[in-house]
This record gives structure tokens, C-alpha cells and sequence, in this order.
């Protein structure tokens, strides 16, 4: 079994709501992107490895442990300890300094004293931000604040790094060298990290891995740069067509018909039929689960045409 998996996991959202959660697994030193539109569930499979939702059925697996069996008393132990949450929106206190923002992270993991001081400056150090140890998040640029967060999220030393959007609101100077600094501190730490972002450039720079999702399951997972050259789900080959890149001034975008299903209620097939350009008539019928494609086990599609993906087709 992989060092942090899902299986079988689904949670219910009120009494008719029940939304079946991606099956997922990766390995320690990973770093893998989480790809999908608004709604598809990634920040629920956030909260689910984060130990902040337990799921209605399944298990969550972080380090040989299942969440979802634990105690409160234990997964809190295991929030403290076994994992840090890069947010968007930093979520830091703006009474406090940035070297504090830090140490009341360490403090909620457990770790006070003259061992918490000098681990929060070293970080801090590490990100560049010695000279800002006593300044408020109001006096650091947009930048510095996400480095105190990214400081206070990896100050404890977790296994698995949760990063929801982390650059979205970051030029792209700044961006690049959030990005840097922690792959760095991925390698040094020897973290797993989950990267949700929209940004594709971010996943081919960054991420080994990338899993997509739509409507709350993972329609394909690959490594990063086989997705990008053959991707085999139509969604991934819809969403790489609709952004614009390199090739953007010379072809129009090609925008995504239609709009995502109400996870309240899903069609009988495959989610994504509807949309599809490429959907036969047991699109229709019948959900596919996620299946190897080209002979890869390491490349699979949740699509029952999956050589409709093929930007090539």
C-alpha cells in the first residue's frame, strides 16, 4: 500500500447528497497536482487527509494509518503532528509578528520553548525572511506573507504538505519563487505534497504526478508530462485546450460546451457525457472506473473511449 491513499471513501453533503471521493495514492517525496473545476471536491479531499472531515464510508490511509478509524483525541494528535496546510488566503494573525505567526504553529503542534524559537528562525531564515522576524503580516508584501505561511505550515517538520491554490494570488515573479522554495524544503523534509491549483505552467514545473478531477472523482491520473503531451480523458484534453499557451496566438481557445453536473444529482453514466464531443452510447449507461490505458499502469482514464483524449484523434 502507498504511504497516503483513499479507498472506497464517499461522503454524503445533507440527506440526498452523497458524493463518491477519488481513490488516490501516492508515496512519500511526492509531490502531485490536483486538477478540476470549481465543485469537483478537491478541498473536501483536502479536509479528508488533513483529518478535518471524516469520510461517510472508506478509509483514509496517511503512514499506515487509517484516519477514519482513529479517536478525536487521535486524529488530533495526527493534525498536529503528521501534516501542514498551505492555505490561499495565508490566514495569518495580523496581532502578531511573523516570527510569532510561526510559533503559535509549533505551539499548536506541540513544540514550545527555546527548541520552537530557534526552529521558527531557521525556517524563516531559510525562506529569506530573517529581516522580517518582528515585522506584522500588514508591513510584508503580498509575497513575504505567503512565506511566513508556507514557514508556519512546514515549521513542525510534516510528512504531508496540503496546498490549496497557494499561488493563486501571486505574480508571477513571486510565484516562481514560492514554487522553488518549497520544492526545496519537499526534498530537504522529505514531505509528500499535494498541489491544488488551476495554474498549468505551476504542474509542469513542479509536479511529477497530476490527478484530475470531475465531479468528485479522478477521471485521470499520469505523470506530468505524459498528461500534457497524450492526455486520454476528454475533460483533461478539454481543459488543456480551453487555457491558453504557447501556441495561443496562432490557434483560438477552445472553450468546454455545457456546464458541471449537480453532484446531487448525477447522470447514470459517466459524468461527463453530456459534454463530450467523443461519448458513445455506454458514455451514457454506465460509470467507468479509472482504467490503464496505452498499456501504462502508470497512466489510467476513467473513459470508456479513452483514445478520444488523444489530441491527435
Amino acid at each position: 500500500m502507498a504511504d497516503v491513499s483513499l479507498l472506497g471513501v464517499t461522503q454524503r453533503f445533507g440527506e440526498d447528497v452523497t458524493v463518491r471521493l477519488p481513490d488516490l495514492e501516492l508515496s512519500w517525496g511526492e509531490q502531485v497536482a490536483l486538477l478540476g473545476p470549481s465543485g469537483s471536491g478537491k478541498t473536501t479531499l483536502l479536509h479528508l487527509l488533513a483529518g478535518l472531515r471524516l469520510p461517510s464510508e472508506g478509509q483514509v490511509w496517511v503512514g499506515g494509518v487509517n484516519l477514519a478509524a482513529l479517536s478525536e483525541a487521535q486524529r488530533d494528535a495526527y493534525r498536529r503532528e503528521g501534516v501542514g496546510y498551505l492555505f490561499q488566503d495565508f490566514h495569518l494573525m495580523e496581532g502578531y509578528t511573523a516570527l510569532e505567526n510561526v510559533l503559535l504553529g509549533l505551539g499548536v503542534a506541540g513544540i514550545r520553548g527555546p527548541g520552537a524559537q530557534a526552529r521558527a528562525v531557521g525556517v524563516l531564515n531559510e525562506l529569506g525572511l530573517g529581516h522580517r522576524l518582528s515585522h506584522p503580516p500588514s508591513r510584508l508584501s503580498t509575497g513575504e506573507r505567503q512565506r511566513v505561511a508556507l514557514a508556519r505550515a512546514v515549521a513542525h517538520r510534516p510528512k504531508l504538505l496540503l496546498a490549496d491554490e497557494p499561488t493563486t494570488a501571486l505574480d508571477v515573479t513571486i510565484q516562481d519563487q514560492i514554487l522553488k522554495l518549497l520544492l526545496r524544503l519537499k526534498d530537504t523534509l522529505g514531505m509528500s505534497v499535494i498541489l491544488v491549483t488551476h495554474d498549468l505552467g505551476v504542474v509542469a514545473q513542479t509536479c511529477e504526478r497530476v490527478a484530475v478531477m470531475y465531479a468528485g472523482r479522478i477521471v485521470e491520473v499520469a505523470p506530468a508530462a505524459e498528461l500534457f503531451a497524450r492526455p486520454r480523458h476528454a475533460y483533461t484534453l478539454g481543459l488543456l485546450n480551453s487555457v491558453p499557451g504557447a501556441e495561443s496566438t496562432r490557434r483560438p481557445l477552445i472553450p468546454i460546451p455545457g456546464t458541471p453536473p449537480d453532484l446531487a444529482a448525477l447522470p447514470p453514466g459517466c459524468p461527463f457525457a453530456p459534454r463530450c464531443a467523443f461519448a458513445g452510447e455506454k458514455s451514457f449507461q454506465e460509470r467507468p472506473e479509472l482504467m490503464v490505458v496505452d498499456g501504462n499502469p502508470r497512466h489510467r482514464a476513467a473513459c470508456w473511449y479513452p483514445r478520444a483524449g488523444n489530441a491527435s484523434s
